[in-house]
């Protein structure tokens, strides 16, 4: 077995596409919130309560795509070739995204194209979710798999900490340069993939009829309590935790720098924060793997979040809102960490695919419907009140699902996820 999954050159070329793929979409979807609170501001004078519902009503427009799809896309990646699917519709993203280059080039910018070309991509990262999760355990021996995905959640923290990053401040040199440098990195990445050896669909699922296929995935994760509880602890945690949706918000018309608002390159380093901690506590995981207690410490986790989301919204002070999302992506990390490791290693590979579709669609939900929470949490309590009483959400949800499902907090190991 070699040391490492990175000694393994399909692995290599699996984690580039990822982390380039991570650094476009990131770095996208921060310019292109930042630009329909803009352009709701500016273009259609709205106050700052009603164009924090457009971004509500942004993150429902990315969900909805994927809300439909999602069984859809589950059973595609499991009757058909993963690197193929997952190639494919990064190539679609890339075009979408050189769209909006076009749009916001020729000052094309609406609020009803803006959302249109959201929904699109949607579209194409449902696809791309469940095709491209499942294919690291066909690649990569059992052995080394929660390495695996320790090293492929940091291409994942390195792409959220340098695309919001760069495009924050190459959106200050030219609003269109973001999605240029965007729609390039998805075809870099599409290529990536391409260049993966076939990963061939597990057998008995080519002549299974669709619409049982997906009714097996769903009846899987239902049965499985373990499972339904990791994934559902994660949907209601970030679906009322979601900070970041408000993001521009703080940076427009709340956190300062110098008696000036922090704008869009304060924003590009507030939403690189929460990945830069993730991406600390990644190395340190890749380096020694968490291996005991290891459900407990997701419930832990996810527990700090929640805590962390109610400093930041109560935080004045540009630094300390940093740290906060910071601690707040550290937690993240780990609690991310356990459930896809365990997920990954407790699903039959020829229902990985359909299972990855429910989690990712149970993590878009937690995304995109905790965008449109918070949204329209704003609009009634303000962003302040809003993120604070997500933040406390989080933590009553963690109370909840320690309570109701036991089966979580008794995992000790990767290998044997019930304690003895």
């Amino acid at each position: 077995m070699p040391a490492s999954p990175l000694a393994i050159p399909d692995y290599r070329r699996f984690w580039l596409s990822r982390c380039l793929s991570v650094f476009a979409v990131t770095g996208v979807v921060v310019v292109l919130g930042y630009q329909i609170y803009d352009v709701a501001r500016g273009t259609y004078g709205m106050s700052m309560r009603a164009a924090a519902f457009q971004l509500g009503l942004l993150g429902l427009v990315q969900f909805l795509p994927q809300i439909l799809l999602a069984p859809v896309a589950g059973v595609v990646a499991d009757r058909f070739d993963r690197r193929n699917i997952a190639m494919l519709f990064t190539a679609l993203d890339a075009l979408v995204v050189a769209a909006l280059a076009l749009v916001t080039w020729y000052d094309w910018r609406s609020l009803p194209v803006l959302f249109a070309l959201a929904g699109l991509h949607g579209a194409a990262r449902s696809f791309i979710g469940p095709a491209q999760s499942s294919i690291a355990p066909n690649i990569v021996p059992a052995g080394l798999m929660p390495r695996a995905i320790a090293i492929g959640a940091m291409a994942w923290q390195i792409g959220s900490i340098g695309g919001p990053s760069l495009a924050g401040v190459l959106y200050a040199f030219g609003p269109a340069l973001p999605y240029a440098l965007g729609g390039s990195l998805l075809m870099i990445a599409a290529i990536s993939m391409a260049a993966i050896r076939p990963v061939p669909p597990p057998p008995g699922n080519a002549g299974a009829h669709p619409l049982r296929q997906i009714s097996e995935g769903l009846i899987h994760v239902w049965r499985d309590r373990f499972l339904f509880g990791c994934v559902t602890l994660d949907l209601f945690a970030v679906l009322l935790g979601g900070a970041t949706a408000l993001l521009p918000v703080y940076a427009r018309d709340i956190l300062t720098w110098q008696g000036h608002p922090v704008g869009a390159y304060g924003l590009g380093i507030m939403r690189a924060m929460p990945s830069f901690g993730a991406t600390v506590v990644g190395l340190i995981i890749a380096y020694q793997p968490i291996a005991r207690d290891v459900g407990a410490r997701m419930l832990q986790a996810v527990a700090v979040f929640g805590l962390a989301t109610v400093g930041f919204g109560l935080s004045r002070h540009i630094v300390l809102s940093l740290v906060l999302l910071a601690i707040l992506g550290a937690a993240d990390m780990v609690s991310v960490f356990i459930r896809n490791t365990l997920v990954q290693l407790h699903t039959p590979d020829g229902l990985r695919g359909r299972v990855s579709a429910i989690s990712g669609l149970a993590i878009s939900a937690s995304n995109e419907l905790g965008e449109m929470e918070s949204g329209l949490a704003a609009a009634l309590l303000g962003a302040t009140g809003a993120v604070v009483f997500g933040g406390i959400g989080a933590v009553v949800v963690t109370v909840i699902w320690t309570l109701g499902f036991p089966e979580l907090r008794r995992v000790r190991t990767f290998s044997n996820r019930y304690a003895d």
